[in-house]
């Protein structure tokens, strides 16, 4: 039977630098850190350290494997592939001090240039966007970007007489919030956000108290635009790696019909003749 959980411990340990770490080298035959020295800094005995290199002793708590990630030095990748092969799950998503977009990201939505693709936390904050994403979304993407949240925007009570299938949207936005705070944990922008909508919306309260949860995923979006007029746009929801908090969903029109138009609307917005 092979031995991952010991196997990647050990190979961690050994690649250590004592040194740096402030341990003696002198007169060391081990690479690395000893397994005493690993235990020692992971605050667990010896003999069930060396256990669990061995294969042995049952898997550790989450506790116990945060503390010997942070013991092992180990990279966020790392750590999470520690959690998987003790518990065969990754670890609870570390509070991140900001949702950030890299310029890699963002180049990789502005070279689709006819497809709208935005970049949107689990509370709905759209943080990013492309052109197409600007000229398609314009009543969403044109505001402030403390102001981009689409779940207020959905019960919004001038914005609402205007969506297509509201009763449909609302749904989706409120199970998806549910299902993805629960992923990435509950932050406080989530509370402030359900607090804040459950005084003003009727309709918020009673479907966010449905406990309705969905992901993401794909499906088809129809939207009422001011100059396009009815358009539909086919959906696919990317995980952003590295950045467990943020979503890239990128549209499609769905006809001939609606890519001209999408066509039309972004060209006209770069001053590009029709």
């Amino acid at each position: 039977m092979i031995n991952g959980l010991g196997n990647f411990l050990k190979d961690r340990r050994t690649k250590l630098d004592a040194a740096r770490l402030g341990y003696p080298t002198n007169r060391r035959r081990t690479r690395g850190l000893r397994r005493e020295e690993v235990a020692q800094r992971a605050d667990v005995s010896t003999v069930w350290y060396t256990w669990l290199e061995q294969g042995r002793g049952g898997p550790p708590s989450a506790d116990v494997l945060e503390r010997l990630a942070r013991a092992l030095n180990l990279t966020d990748v790392e750590r999470e592939h520690l959690f998987l092969l003790a518990q065969n799950r990754p670890p609870e998503i570390r509070s991140q001090e900001e949702d950030r977009v890299t310029p890699q990201l963002q180049r990789i939505m502005d070279a689709l240039d006819y497809s709208p693709a935005y970049i949107k936390t689990p509370e709905w904050d759209v943080i990013a966007g492309n052109r197409a994403a600007g000229v398609v979304f314009s009543a969403l993407l044109s505001r402030p970007e403390w102001q981009r949240n689409l779940l207020r925007m959905v019960f919004d009570p001038e914005i609402r007489t205007k969506m297509a299938h509201w009763e449909d949207v609302a749904r989706f936005v409120v199970a998806t919030l549910r299902a993805e705070t629960a992923k990435t944990g509950f932050s406080a922008r989530a509370s402030d956000l359900v607090e804040e909508l459950t005084r003003s919306s009727a309709e918020f309260e009673r479907m966010w108290l449905s406990h309705d949860v969905v992901s993401h995923g794909e499906g088809t979006k129809f939207i009422a635009h001011p100059d396009l007029g009815a358009i539909a746009l086919e959906f696919s929801a990317f995980a952003v790696d590295g950045q467990p908090r943020l979503t890239l969903v990128i549209y499609n029109p769905t006809t001939e019909r609606d890519k001209a138009a999408v066509r039309a609307l972004v060209e006209r917005e770069k001053g590009i003749p029709s």
